[in-house]
């Protein structure tokens, strides 16, 4: 393909997404065991990213679950960013495991105040996505009684006599989490309930990249959005994309590019998200460059 025809169709790859701080110190601490050791357990996936999983199981990462945890001794387990509650620490401990902790600092700063605020007997509400390991982690910390909510239709199981403290998951949207805590709090007003307070526990990498996404995508024709399909911060940040250009599209991989996204478009970008690697977004633009280019060159030839 020659230059001319390279230009009909640019594709450009947005420098600031791919994983944030806390991924990547969890890929170079299970990086540098696997280069030491050969092999290495990993209790649930390192990255919401199948594609990266993947390229670390062929390095000798085993991903476990929970039960399988139980069942091992002597050996070494990573802790993935998302972190864990404090059960996990204490069967490792129980059965000689060896823990690499990579648990995000963000995350367990936010564990620690999770955890300080059920001591003070407050009722701890916490906005994100019950399951995700994270979310398990924050609910660790009072002892399984912490409520998660995801949307204003949950909010009728706080009891609003009683002291409520605020959480978020660190992945979740700010815009909404700040509706969710006026909401309670004109609850708590309206009941003539006891204390309120809200705390802003989403991360600043994270949060920050909605403007740097809404400004990216805006500039392009097309928006190809590259993250895992189990990715909680990619779907939030895929709808950032979609909300300022309808003419956004959500891949896992290069594999699911469908041909009608690229009609009559001079120009895409490609973003992603905190546990989206720059590799796979490389891969994705060269697919896109070898299949839709030439295809878009030769249309208006």
């Amino acid at each position: 393909m020659d230059e001319t025809h390279r230009k009909i169709m640019q594709v450009t790859i947005d420098q600031q997404s791919g994983f944030c701080f806390g991924v990547v110190y969890a890929i170079e601490m299970a990086e540098d065991h696997l280069r030491r050791h050969g092999q290495l357990f990993c209790l649930g996936d390192i990255v919401h990213n199948d594609e990266e999983v993947r390229r670390l199981q062929a390095k000798g990462l085993e991903i476990i679950d929970h039960d399988r945890l139980r069942e091992l001794r002597d050996c070494s387990v990573l802790i993935r960013a998302h972190g864990e509650p404090p059960e996990t620490y204490r069967l490792a401990l129980e059965n000689n495991i060896h823990l690499i902790d990579a648990s995000c600092p963000v995350v367990l700063k936010l564990q620690n105040r999770v955890r300080r605020a059920h001591d003070d007997e407050k009722q701890i509400v916490i906005f994100g996505k019950k399951g995700h390991a994270e979310v398990n982690g924050l609910v660790g910390q009072t002892g399984g009684r912490a409520i998660v909510i995801s949307d204003f239709d949950e909010l009728d199981q706080l009891d609003y006599s009683r002291p409520i403290e605020f959480f978020s998951q660190t992945t979740k949207s700010t815009e909404k989490f700040y509706r969710l805590k006026d909401e309670i709090e004109r609850r708590v007003a309206q009941g003539g309930g006891s204390s309120f307070k809200a705390n802003d526990t989403i991360c600043r990498q994270v949060s920050n990249r909605e403007p740097q996404l809404q400004a990216f995508a805006v500039r392009f024709d097309g928006i190809i959005f590259v993250a895992g399909h189990k990715s909680s911060n990619g779907r939030v940040l895929y709808e950032v994309c979609k909300a300022v250009n309808p003419e956004s599209y959500f891949v896992s991989c290069a594999d699911e590019l469908q041909a009608e996204w690229f009609v009559g478009k001079d120009t895409i970008g490609i973003c992603g998200a905190t546990s989206t690697p720059m590799w796979l977004m490389e891969e994705v633009k060269r697919a896109i460059e070898d299949r839709y280019v030439p295809a878009r060159a030769l249309a208006l030839t």
